[in-house]
């Protein structure tokens, strides 16, 4: 994972084992929502195995890119690695996304997390170590349930939410 300053500039490497503590320095990641057709927004229920927010609802994928990979390549590549799809369209809608959150476990994301809108290119086939349910849903039926039981969603994608242009 590619570690970062306060002012987001590089400031080293660690392997994503060793970053997510109870003490995560700062390092970068992005989020993406994907849509469909009819401007349905995919939401990924976390597998529960995974470290941080087992089995919670949230947006379509996350991740981390590489030493040397931008964003939007991180981004294509996690889409296939994550849901087994392809995406088009990718759009960055909020560059400066940063987030710091404190899963019940006591891990920490601390994260400058750029936040993508992309268009799914294919059929979904979600890796079952990252995903254990999905459903396609409105937007205003998502900010409707989170409004009402924002508990079962992750953090950072209330946040995201709150934040997104209307």
């Amino acid at each position: 994972m590619v570690l970062c300053t306060e002012d987001g500039h590089k400031a080293g490497t660690a392997p994503k084992a060793e970053v997510h503590t109870a003490s995560t320095p700062l390092h970068f990641a992005f989020s993406a929502w994907l849509f469909d057709d009819c401007g349905n927004v995919l939401l990924t229920r976390r597998a529960l195995n995974k470290l941080t927010w087992p089995g919670v609802w949230t947006n379509s994928f996350c991740g981390h890119p590489g030493p040397d990979e931008t964003f939007e390549d991180a981004l294509v590549r996690r889409a296939s690695e994550e849901l087994g799809t392809t995406v088009k369209k990718i759009e960055s809608v909020l560059p400066s996304f940063r987030y710091r959150a404190v899963d019940a476990s006591g891990i920490v994301e601390n994260e400058i997390c750029p936040v993508f809108f992309a268009e799914v290119d294919g059929e979904l086939n979600p890796n079952p170590d990252e995903v254990c349910e999905f459903e396609w849903v409105s937007m205003e039926n998502l900010k409707e349930a989170v409004e009402r039981v924002p508990f079962i969603f992750s953090p950072w994608l209330v946040e995201e939410l709150e934040q997104f242009p209307e």
